[in-house]
């Protein structure tokens, strides 16, 4: 069951506890089949059609988005916020979590990619208010220069990407060196001055403002660049390097001798390096279509930044799902309760043992609206009875109202959800049902066998 919620939280990034209340009413409806003597494999198949009427019921009943619409999308993304510890700033978190978004949306030759996890990083800074967050338009990293002199401030920097060291080359292996005379040493000193020189030539010839590395940048490195008026940074991550490829449009280059113009990157309009808290932060900001963010935190604890940075998380998984598919379905337990009176309707033309556990299915799914009714103090079977009269009549978008547990027609109270939360929901919460069942299954057979056996108590772990 924990898995289930893991994998919605991966897919979908909401819906996490809808799976688990519902894979668990469906289990409960479950045993009263099992008790009736009908087979798992025959509940298992009513339940695949079970799921795919209600698949079909969220398409009818779903509405389409326009994803560029800023209000649209604002009061989409609310509903995943809504119940969490940030809705006292829904607006903020929510126009962060779009801004991300749109950032690192892209498409190429027809095929869409929003990838958050690696586009889009959240940097949670303690200190400050939670007001003071932002979306840059660009990078930050938790990085100083390495040298004291060299410049903070860089405007329309060209910026050089290695993921080589600025270094001397070490032997791969232990190498012992006998020397005649005195200047020998000297010598192979200079020799190792000679080749960080060429490297750092090579680099000045391009005129970059700023050499930001992987890898390690010696001191003599760090001295030429200083004396060619370059500042550097050493030790980037490689995820955050990806980052800064993408926002100021460079090239990260693996060997100084592949070395471009083009590789540099000319799209950022400010490189500056500021305190904050007791840490330097260097900024990359003011790029031009930057396709990579970061995503500035802050915040009184830790411990709030982390909760934030989870519900943002959300928020921003919410976003993606709607630039995949742009549909809408009605929130508030309404397209719940929709596809319990449709899968109702639909088991009364189902003949022989089926209608049974179909009829399952539409009972489990009315879990939904009534936990919404019994977490704002309303009375379960009056409100649930007047929805239900509502959805026969064919008026799919009612649903309950989170703070009075009335019902209320969705369309005026605009509460929406991304249609493929909810169509993962129902898939993952079903599929768990069925593979349970099997498994139920062998936990009887084995039971059976020991009554056959018989003789002797049984063993520990099977009373356990």
């Amino acid at each position: 069951m924990i898995e289930l919620s893991r994998t919605q939280d991966e897919e979908c990034g909401d819906g996490t506890t809808s799976v688990i209340i519902l894979a668990g009413e469906i289990l409960a409806q479950s045993l009263a089949q099992l008790e009736r003597d009908i087979h798992p494999v025959v509940i298992i198949s009513a339940y695949n059609k079970a799921l795919k009427e209600a698949l079909e019921i969220i398409n009818r009943i779903s509405i389409p988005i326009d994803t560029s619409n800023d209000a649209e999308m604002l009061s989409l993304i609310k509903t995943s916020i809504g119940t969490k510890f940030v809705s006292r700033w829904s607006d903020l978190m929510c126009k962060l979590a779009l801004q991300a978004v749109r950032t690192v949306a892209q498409e190429e030759n027809g095929i869409k990619s929003v990838d958050i996890k690696r586009y889009a990083r959240v940097e949670k800074v303690p200190g400050g208010e939670i007001e003071q967050s932002t979306v840059m338009n660009g990078i930050m990293i938790n990085k100083d220069i390495t040298h004291p002199k060299m410049r903070r401030r860089i405007v329309n920097p060209r910026i050089l990407l290695l993921d080589c060291p600025l270094e001397y080359k070490k032997g791969e292996s232990q190498t012992n060196i006998e020397l005649s005379k005195e200047t020998d040493f000297s010598k192979f000193q200079e020799l190792e001055e000679e080749q960080v020189k060429a490297m750092t030539d090579k680099i000045i010839e391009f005129k970059p403002d700023l050499v930001i590395t992987e890898k390690g940048v010696s001191d003599y490195a760090q001295h030429f660049l200083y004396k060619a008026n370059i500042s550097a940074i050493r030790r980037v991550r490689k995820s955050d390097n990806n980052r800064i490829a993408r926002a100021v449009g460079a090239t990260i280059v693996n060997r100084l001798e592949d070395l471009r113009d083009s590789d540099i990157g000319t799209k950022c309009g400010l490189f500056n390096i500021e305190k904050i808290g007791d840490e330097y932060f260097t900024f990359l900001t003011e790029c031009k279509t930057p396709k990579a963010c970061t995503i500035l935190l802050r915040g009184p604890s830790k411990d709030i930044l982390n909760e934030v940075d989870r519900n943002l998380a959300d928020a921003m998984s919410v976003a993606r799902n709607v630039f995949f598919n742009a549909k809408l379905a009605p929130g508030g337990g309404a397209t719940e309760m929709a596809i319990s009176v449709g899968l109702h309707a639909k088991a009364r033309t189902i003949t022989g043992v089926e209608g049974w556990p179909f009829r399952a299915v539409a009972d489990a799914f009315e879990v939904i609206p009534r936990t919404l009714v019994q977490n704002s103090g309303g009375n379960a079977i009056r409100v649930l009875t007047e929805l239900r009269a509502k959805h026969a009549n064919g008026e799919y978008s009612w649903g309950i109202n989170g703070e009075t547990g009335k019902i209320v027609d969705m369309k005026e109270y605009g509460l929406y959800e991304s249609a493929s939360v909810k169509i993962q929901t129902y898939k993952t919460a079903v599929e768990a049902a069925r593979v349970l069942l099997r498994v139920d299954d062998v936990v009887q057979a084995k039971r059976a066998e020991r009554e056959q056996g018989g003789g002797g108590p049984p063993p520990q772990e099977m009373m356990e």
